[in-house]
């Protein structure tokens, strides 16, 4: 089953620079880092305790968007402390254009304010499916997710989150965000198609730089790549890794920095004095490096990195800008996506239009940022782009996937 391709993309943070914040500040459940998962620490996936909580078809209360006979919810952030949030009030437009430009007719969107909190989000939860919604969007938050998603499953309704904590994730409760982990497999997967067979990892002691280490051991391990080096250092603190990757330096043609594009020009220039020259090892990243900051770093001229193609969010941000005079958060086209996701299937699917067999489809759905798609553990896939650094700018040199072929690995 294949939906319309759906346009979006812009930067008010880059997405994966506030995965990274998220992951590796504690104190960064503030509105300016929600754009992941906010709890403290990277959790094993945890099982999901349903709780006896009972869907009804009560009157819509509050904020709603649309007219169709379709009910599903946002949960998202739209008050947070003393004030409105930035990013809550982005995730209702992105919604609301969506609704507007494809399903007006099709789905009522029940939007409920979790103030970005797991109880508020549970309490969101609740009422939503006491509300009659079918399908809850959101919340942001990890903590929030688990909260949301315990009372979701106890009255069987799927939950797609926008949190990028994978411990979240559960059959049921989806994450439509950006995964560190598709990062890593896309870059590596590509390192070993362009005969790359022995790297070194140099990683921050951070969230984000755990979960990466972990992914990129992985999925070398799955291309048949061998780790000659895992170096880890403290973030700002990097010269002792660094001289520790200088003396592997024979022994490997690729090294992945998972670090955020602020850092590259000082371990750039440690790198450099250490040996490493980036003419003869290819230096690979992540999306951290999809940033004006990172593309003029010297060292980083000819890297490698994944991330989503961008001409999908541009075309979404341009219409958002039109129809609301201001520019979309980054991680509005997750709720975008969802939204029309959610139209397509109230248009389509029939009475099982939310169920598990449908948004696990493994032909996967195209979005603005691309094609995606759902794994039954409730993680994601994605068709990440990889690009090059060169000249201050990224040139594509291997286009995202238009299409999945195969079983979800």
């Amino acid at each position: 089953m294949r939906f319309g391709r759906l346009e979006g993309d812009v930067r008010v943070f880059t997405y994966e620079q506030a995965v990274a914040r998220r992951l590796n500040v504690v104190a960064a459940c503030g509105l300016a880092l929600a754009l992941a998962g906010c709890s403290p620490t990277m959790q094993p996936r945890a099982e999901l305790t349903p709780q006896p909580v009972q869907p009804t078809n009560a009157a819509p209360t509050g904020d709603t968007i649309g007219a169709g006979p379709v009910r599903i919810a946002l949960i998202a952030p739209i008050t947070q402390g003393a004030g409105q949030s930035v990013v809550g009030a982005s995730l209702r437009n992105a919604v609301d254009l969506a609704v507007q430009e494809t399903g007006v007719n099709d789905i009522t969107v029940l939007v409920k304010d979790d103030r970005g909190t797991a109880d508020g989000a549970k309490a969101a939860a609740q009422a939503a499916i006491g509300e009659g919604a079918e399908l809850l969007l959101g919340p942001l938050f990890a903590s929030g997710v688990r909260e949301a998603g315990r009372v979701a499953k106890a009255a069987n309704r799927p939950l797609i989150a926008f949190s990028t904590d994978a411990s979240v994730a559960a059959h049921g409760v989806y994450l439509l965000s950006f995964l560190v982990e598709s990062y890593v497999d896309r870059i590596v997967e590509f390192a070993a198609q362009k005969g790359k067979k022995s790297i070194a990892v140099l990683a921050p002691e951070s969230d984000y730089g755990n979960v990466a280490t972990g992914a990129v051991q992985s999925a070398a391990a799955r291309v048949g790549i061998r780790v000659m080096a895992v170096e880890r250092y403290r973030p700002g603190a990097a010269q002792d890794a660094v001289s520790r990757v200088g003396a592997v330096a024979g022994q490997i043609d690729a090294l992945f920095i998972p670090d955020q594009a602020e850092a590259m020009g000082a371990i750039g220039k440690q790198l450099t004095t250490a040996g490493i020259d980036p003419k003869k090892i290819q230096i690979l990243g992540t999306g951290l490096w999809n940033d004006a900051r990172a593309l003029n770093v010297p060292f980083l001229q000819g890297a490698w990195f994944a991330a989503p193609e961008n001409a999908g969010f541009n075309a979404f941000a341009t219409r958002y800008r039109a129809k609301y005079n201001s520019d979309p958060t980054r991680i509005a086209t997750l709720a975008y996506d969802a939204t029309t996701l959610a139209i397509a299937l109230a248009r389509s699917a029939g009475p099982t239009k939310f169920s598990d067999s449908v948004l696990t489809n493994p032909s996967g759905f195209n979005g603005a940022d691309g094609v995606f798609r759902f794994k039954p553990d409730g993680l994601n896939e994605r068709g990440l782009s990889v690009l090059q650094i060169g000249s201050g700018t990224t040139t594509v040199i291997s286009p995202a996937p238009r299409s999945f072929s195969g079983a979800p690995t």
